[in-house]
């Protein structure tokens, strides 16, 4: 029996750190600021697995006037300092990335953070030593052309720097932004749904739903050929 994967890669936010209501604060106080008053929950829904890329553009329609012209570098500095305050790690996510090490099976870390971000996430929770060198940052890739999520570029890129190809790569996804770039990757993509039905991820294509990052060490395990 071998297994039919060669490569597992997390999203970041909301899978591995519990990093989304930060950055809806951080969002939320921005926009009113700036004339959009929204609260932090309605912008975490409106929000959800988007880029500072493409929320820019949605944010400027509303407001009916362009952000300042250094707004995206701006919100990365706002985000990342008050991650390295206040991030926790979601439940059962060092256990998981610990558990692939033992047993062998590669694993990378795809998000449409930028890569200040997860530094400073990863370096409040102390996962940055085993992180170092397996994080793929959809922002890092725009120099050359690539798209954030729900593209497929950062995927396409994590897979590009194991040697794997798309389809010998399974995807723990919180999104349906997430999911959809998995999905146009050629990924095998699991939707990770601890608080709701994940009936959102399932439509973008999921292939199934994960509860808890503990359940994902034996959904590999079934994942396996003669």
């Amino acid at each position: 029996m071998k297994r039919n994967f060669d490569l597992v890669i997390f999203d970041c936010d909301g899978v591995l750190m519990d990093s989304e209501k930060v950055s809806a604060r951080v969002v939320a106080a921005d926009m009113t600021e700036h004339g959009v008053p929204i609260t932090p929950e309605a912008a975490m829904a409106r929000f959800v697995g988007m880029s500072l890329k493409h929320m820019k553009p949605l944010i400027e329609a509303e407001r009916g006037a362009p952000l300042p012209a250094d707004w995206n570098a701006r919100m990365i500095q706002k985000i990342a300092l008050a991650m390295s305050h206040e991030v926790t790690e979601i439940p059962g996510a060092r256990a998981v990335l610990e558990t692939l090490d033992r047993e062998g099976i590669p694993w990378r870390i795809a998000s449409n953070s930028a890569d200040a971000e997860m530094d400073a996430k990863f370096t409040r929770t102390g996962f940055l030593a085993i992180t170092e060198g397996r994080t793929h940052s959809a922002p890092r890739l725009f120099a050359q052309g690539g798209q954030p999520k729900p593209a497929p570029d950062v995927f396409l890129d994590a897979a590009r720097a194991q040697g794997v190809p798309p389809h010998r790569c399974v995807v723990i996804e919180d999104s349906a932004p997430g999911v959809a770039g998995a999905v146009a990757a050629g990924m095998t993509c699991y939707g990770f749904a601890p608080h709701g039905e994940g009936s959102a991820l399932l439509a973008a294509g999921a292939t199934g739903i994960v509860r808890t990052l503990d359940a994902v060490p034996a959904l590999l395990d079934a994942r396996v050929a003669a």
